[in-house]
């Protein structure tokens, strides 16, 4: 009997949301012990940074109650991915390093799957890419707000259109009718592409200058 596509592309987007969700749980849960946070501080932002996004999506789009409190599998990986950062962390010298790297890996898979959600639920293309840039940003920035950091994308570094790129190319090559999986893939790695290239070559939008800056 053969399976039917849109079976297929379903699992193919709960198992992208899956890996996502380990990796923005390692990325809070890293954070967490860069902050000294005891072992359930350090599992509560792993949760927090791993579900956020998810949640905010799917109250957006009517999908309730949200997957991330639904399926245990959510709340299970995001607390396995906690309990293994938290008690092998031989590297915290390189904690912030290792932030960044999944931070960017659950970017670029939240962001393609927030847009794959939101175009199942029969959502423009243009809401679709900004949903699939919310999903991928809410995490990091619950993450950044429970550890009082100003949330990275209200930073200079490019975080935000990283994630709207990718969400984007999602949605354009639905438009054109191409095939969701290898899109799915293709859309998180230009999203991770674009978010380490920024951090690696500094790039950074503009920002205002202060009175108090001082003149170049």
């Amino acid at each position: 009997m053969p399976i039917r596509e849109d079976v297929v592309v379903s699992l193919l987007f709960t198992v992208l949301d899956l890996i996502g969700t380990f990796a923005f749980a390692i990325s809070g849960a890293i954070a967490g012990i860069r902050h000294r946070l005891d072992i359930f501080g350090v599992l509560v932002l792993s949760f927090a940074a791993a579900t956020s996004g998810g949640i905010i999506r799917d109250l957006v789009i009517g999908a309730l109650p949200p997957a991330s409190i639904q399926d245990w599998r959510y709340v299970g990986v995001s607390l396995l991915a906690g309990l293994v950062t938290f008690f092998w962390h031989s590297r915290v010298s390189r904690a912030r390093q290792a932030v960044l790297v999944f931070d960017a890996i659950g970017l670029g898979l939240f962001a393609v799957t927030g847009a794959g959600k939101a175009l199942t639920y029969h959502l423009g293309p243009i809401p679709a890419a900004l949903l699939g840039m919310l999903t991928g940003i809410g995490g990091g920035v619950v993450r950044d707000v429970l550890v009082s950091e100003v949330p990275v994308v209200f930073r200079t570094d490019i975080y935000a259109a990283a994630a709207l790129a990718g969400a984007s190319l999602v949605v354009a090559g639905n438009t054109l009718g191409l095939p969701p999986q290898p899109l799915a893939i293709a859309g998180a790695l230009v999203c991770f592409g674009i978010r380490m290239l920024a951090i690696y070559r500094r790039w950074q939008f503009p920002v205002a200058r202060s009175p108090e800056s001082p003149a170049e």
